[in-house]
């Protein structure tokens, strides 16, 4: 049994931060490994080769990491850190995120536009609402989400937003169900845990509708 009194789900192995020491699914960390340079390189994607070194996709955890070069602890040996790890870290997952979106609209997966989002959500076709962190407070209040835990973010300004539809900006899109929007909600997560407030009205984090 997992903490909590639930059953654990060994469909996704759990590692232990080096930070906090908590011991988590791997869908809630990052992954680093040690180069021939022994440079510490971020793996978001989990395919470089190499011993993985974990930390918990949260802000905080990767600054103390930093701070305390507990990388060398988990290397176990001296390595050498980049000038903004928790930067490229946050870099990373926003290019994750947005191709996980982009790939989501050449599929027919995701829309984007203010009556495309309603229609979708009338039609109980939304599993995960996005919206920009700059866009109005007001004019996203009309949109409400289908609900859920991960079911809402506001991670991504309009212009990065519009990066994954190819317009200069976008404020309100969708994703329908699917592996696609199950993929794009697990970088987000990491995403929202890592990044720092990205200005506008939103606070930047995943909101966890129930």
């Amino acid at each position: 049994m997992s903490r909590g009194g639930k059953e654990k789900d060994y469909t996704d192995p759990e590692r232990k931060c080096i930070a906090t020491g908590d011991v988590h699914p791997k869908r809630g960390l990052i992954r680093f490994v040690v180069g021939p340079d022994d440079l510490i390189y971020p793996d978001v994607a989990e395919k470089l080769p190499g011993r993985g070194i974990w930390v918990s996709a949260e802000r905080d955890a990767l600054a103390l990491a930093v701070k305390k070069n507990l990388f060398s602890r988990g290397a176990k040996k001296q390595v050498k850190l980049p000038d903004d790890l928790v930067g490229d870290v946050e870099a990373a997952l926003l290019r994750r995120v947005i191709d996980r979106l982009a790939m989501a609209r050449k599929a027919g997966r995701a829309i984007a536009g203010y009556e495309k989002v309603k229609d979708w959500l009338l039609k109980d076709q939304v599993a995960i609402l996005v919206q920009a962190s700059d866009g109005s407070a007001r004019g996203k209040s009309k949109l409400r989400p289908p609900g859920g835990r991960g079911s809402f973010f506001d991670i991504l300004t309009a212009p990065e937003l519009g990066l994954a539809f190819g317009r200069e900006h976008v404020i309100h899109a969708a994703l329908s169900a699917g592996g696609l929007a199950d993929r794009f909600r697990e970088d987000a997560v990491r995403l929202s845990g890592v990044r720092e407030d990205v200005g506008g009205d939103a606070t930047g984090k995943v909101k966890k509708t129930t």
